[in-house]
């Protein structure tokens, strides 16, 4: 039987994969353009803010997404929601009211992945409801403008029941199109990836945020240099540098979602050896300098 800490890797691999297929970047564009909500392929145990840099994200929550307190919150919410959604497809709503909606990808029985959207209300907001909300905040300790808080809440997007019963079929009929995918990537990677390449995928993860070279990662699974970097290619679809640089790209975008991290902490902790190189490489890999990425995501005002 498979640990939870090897079903969360091949999770995050799956949700990997999927990101990058066709079929899933068609259905996303379609899904924000019809319903104007955001959209996440959250891994189990997926960490970090489920829609941070979204265009579609809720401006209530972009601007509660600045403080510590309510991300504390919020990453709370979202774990509930996918042990609710494990399943079936489940809805939670927040402090403030605001609902979120998991729905499952399964391979068998097993869930890889869940299709996430929502931050938004069942019901028109009046003043009360923010009240209770604003009370809240205060109570996390956060250090917010009240006056913006309320412009932004009263922003956020309201369904009807009908339509948000709706958009959770939407997503069921997407999350089984994700699955026979799903099915497809788990028979290709029984044959095509080695346990050696599993192992040095879990050896780079953990050591990434070293001066990591191909050779130190084919010593560790005992391969040649040449014969694991030719391996690795053909299991992954990318060079033993590419995949590297990807990695350490997610953990800085992870780290920068605390606004408090400087960029060249971030870029430091996550293994980069020099800022000249971070910058160029996180440039090639996000479609965005750094600096514009935290921007995006911790807007100023």
């Amino acid at each position: 039987m498979s640990s939870p800490e090897s079903e969360a890797k091949r999770s995050r691999k799956f949700v990997e994969q999927l990101q990058a297929s066709q079929i899933y970047r068609d259905y996303e564009q379609a899904f924000r353009e019809t319903t104007g909500l955001p959209l996440a392929l959250q891994p189990l145990e997926g960490w970090g803010l489920a829609f941070s840099g979204d265009p579609k994200q809720n401006p209530f929550c972009a601007l509660m997404a600045g403080t510590n307190h309510t991300c504390s919150a919020c990453l709370q919410a979202q774990s509930e929601l996918q042990a609710k959604a494990c399943l079936e497809p489940a809805s939670l709503k927040c402090f403030a009211g605001l609902c979120d909606s998991a729905v499952p990808i399964r391979v068998g029985e097993n869930v890889v992945a869940f299709l996430h959207t929502g931050q938004v209300l069942l019901h028109q907001p009046d003043a009360k409801v923010f009240q209770r909300s604003a009370k809240q905040v205060l109570k996390f300790g956060a250090d917010v403008d009240l006056k913006k808080l309320e412009e932004k809440f009263f922003q956020s997007r309201v369904l009807t029941g009908k339509q948000h019963e709706s958009i959770i079929r939407l997503l069921s009929i997407f999350a089984q199109h994700l699955a026979a995918l799903s099915n497809q990537l788990a028979v290709q990677e029984e044959h095509s990836e080695s346990p050696q390449i599993g192992r040095a995928r879990t050896y780079i993860h953990e050591h990434q945020d070293e001066d990591l070279s191909l050779e130190q990662v084919a010593k560790a699974v005992n391969m040649s240099a040449f014969y694991f970097c030719k391996m690795f290619k053909k299991a992954t679809g990318m060079t033993f540098t590419d995949y590297l640089a990807r990695v350490r790209v997610e953990k800085v975008k992870n780290l920068l979602l605390n606004p408090h991290k400087r960029i060249s902490e971030a870029a430091f902790e996550a293994g980069f050896q020099s800022l000249s190189q971070f910058n160029r490489v996180f440039r090639r890999v996000a479609g965005e300098s750094p600096t514009a990425y935290r921007d995006r995501i911790h807007p100023a005002g």
